[in-house]
């Protein structure tokens, strides 16, 4: 089987540009007969993957983050028709690496080259979000209002890496966080108000460290969401550390539901951000449809 090799060289800080090496090395130590692309821009990743769908390889490799998994996975959907997507192998070489942490794969390079080189899969569910008419894939998280202000200061932040950025990032967004006036619906429930958070979820974590939705499974068919009115500002604070274990969900003033599809429309127009990606800033109108078993994720069964 030949796979095609997508490298994100920013990912991680451009950290990700210095294992180029050791990327083709564990690949070609596991015996994966392959060829590397080194994507050159944002969106790149997903025609890159759709490239390859088309020229006839067999399986495609995210190497990079949260972001470059995202790029690839809506690319292979992008081409997969009605069916699922062709097989997506993951070698983790980002910073916060959510979705594969979250699907039970390893972090070691040469264990993660072996899994792929196994050839086994399972499916997994994915999201797509339709903003302002425009549709958009995502495989682990997507969320609007406070939770993509963290990701836009978390961009800003230039000495920093790791966890500590988001940390740092999730203190800059509260300073200026004011609500949203939201109207949204989903299989049986609908809330109309002002809000602080509003995270659908694939998989429990999101930006590295928080545990959004704890009891979410990526292949039950169904999101997890959690929403967050408007609350005092002091009792958004308590919550932020609470997000860290998980402890938030069963909270009076959180809720916590799952659901096949939502509606949001958004007065002013809310931030969004899929898989650690920011879409938009000002989004007024969103559709979201999960999609059962979307995804060919390599991984032990």
């Amino acid at each position: 089987m030949k796979a095609k090799i997508i490298l994100n060289p920013y990912a991680n800080r451009w950290r990700a540009q210095n294992q180029q090496e050791l990327v083709g090395q564990v690949c070609r130590n596991a015996g994966l007969d392959f060829d590397l692309s080194i994507t050159t821009g944002p969106r790149n990743g997903s025609k890159e993957a759709q490239a390859a769908v088309s020229n006839g390889y067999d399986l495609v490799i995210a190497a990079g983050g949260d972001g470059t998994v995202s790029e690839v996975v809506n690319g292979l959907i992008a081409v997969s028709g009605d069916g699922p997507t062709h097989p997506l192998g993951i070698l983790p070489i980002g910073t916060g690496n959510d979705f594969n942490d979250m699907s039970g794969l390893p972090r070691d390079l040469k264990e993660a080259a072996d899994i792929i080189a196994a050839g086994q899969s399972r499916s997994v569910d994915a999201g797509r979000v339709t903003i302002d008419g425009t549709d958009h894939y995502f495989d682990n998280n997507c969320a609007l209002a406070m939770e993509p202000m963290v990701t836009i200061e978390n961009i800003q932040i230039k000495r920093l890496s790791g966890n500590i950025r988001y940390v740092v990032a999730t203190l800059k967004a509260l300073l200026k966080l004011s609500a949203w006036n939201m109207n949204f619906t989903w299989d049986d429930g609908h809330y109309a108000g002002p809000i602080y958070l509003l995270s659908i979820c694939n998989s429990q974590r999101t930006g590295g460290i928080f545990n959004m939705a704890p009891h979410a499974r990526m292949d039950d068919g169904l999101f997890d969401f959690v929403f967050v009115p408007e609350v005092p500002k002091s009792k958004v604070i308590s919550l932020v550390p609470r997000l860290l274990n998980g402890s938030h969900i069963g909270d009076p003033d959180v809720t916590h539901g799952r659901t096949t599809k939502l509606s949001v429309e958004s007065q002013p127009g809310t931030p969004l951000h899929a898989d650690g990606e920011v879409m938009a800033e000002a989004a007024h109108r969103l559709q979201y449809q999960i999609l059962p078993g979307k995804i060919t994720l390599l991984s032990p069964a």
